[in-house]
């Protein structure tokens, strides 16, 4: 059966999905997203890296919570940095736009655990919940705008427009550290996307 959204024209290309690659093949790391873990164990995510470091015959890479990058960004202070092996950190890579797949049954979304799994982008109209989650905002020119946060769920505009509003993650973790709230920005549901 055609998608009677599609044939309108109200739905989009999906955005670029997040593929993590390892930490020791990438260039410069200061202030670009990364994931840590060990194979086999598990990946913890929304974290920030500095520039390697060596020490002795091995390789770090000082990484911390996004939110303490972002505050330290923005107010221009010190932080400590926990030292990750290099081995140990795999900073988030965006792929090749490709075609949207289902979440299908269980056994199709099984992973490998001997690296961080691909993300592929969620619509925003298909996601459980939004409120707090890293979302793209495609724009009209076929480009895409990241580093953004949902703050709201999907909701009726003034306009009639089913709608979600988002933020910068740099307003979103200030809103955390200082309890200002953010300038937001009401999206139009075809436009955006969970990263």
């Amino acid at each position: 059966m055609p998608d009677p959204f599609a044939e309108s024209g109200w739905t989009t290309d999906p955005p670029r999905p997040v593929v993590p690659t390892p930490a020791i093949m990438a260039g410069k790391l200061r202030g670009r997203r990364v994931l840590i873990g060990l194979p086999g164990h598990g990946w913890r995510g929304d974290l920030r890296a500095d520039e390697k470091v060596v020490q002795g015959s091995r390789t770090y890479v000082p990484v911390i919570p996004e939110a303490e990058w972002y505050r330290a960004e923005a107010e221009q202070t010190e932080v400590f940095a926990p030292l990750v092996p290099v081995e140990r950190v795999w900073v988030e890579e965006l792929g090749l736009a490709g075609p949207v797949t289902g979440t299908g049954n269980s056994v199709s979304r099984l992973v490998s655990l001997d690296e961080p799994p691909r993300r592929n982008p969620v619509a925003a109209l298909d996601a459980g919940f939004l409120t707090g989650r890293r979302v793209v905002q495609l724009l009209e020119d076929g480009g895409e705008r990241r580093d953004q946060r949902a703050i709201t769920e999907l909701h009726t505009s003034n306009d009639g427009d089913i709608c979600a509003r988002v933020t910068t993650e740099l307003d979103w973790y200030r809103w955390g550290w200082s309890g200002r709230a953010p300038a937001t920005l009401e999206v139009p549901v075809n436009l955006l996307w969970l990263e």
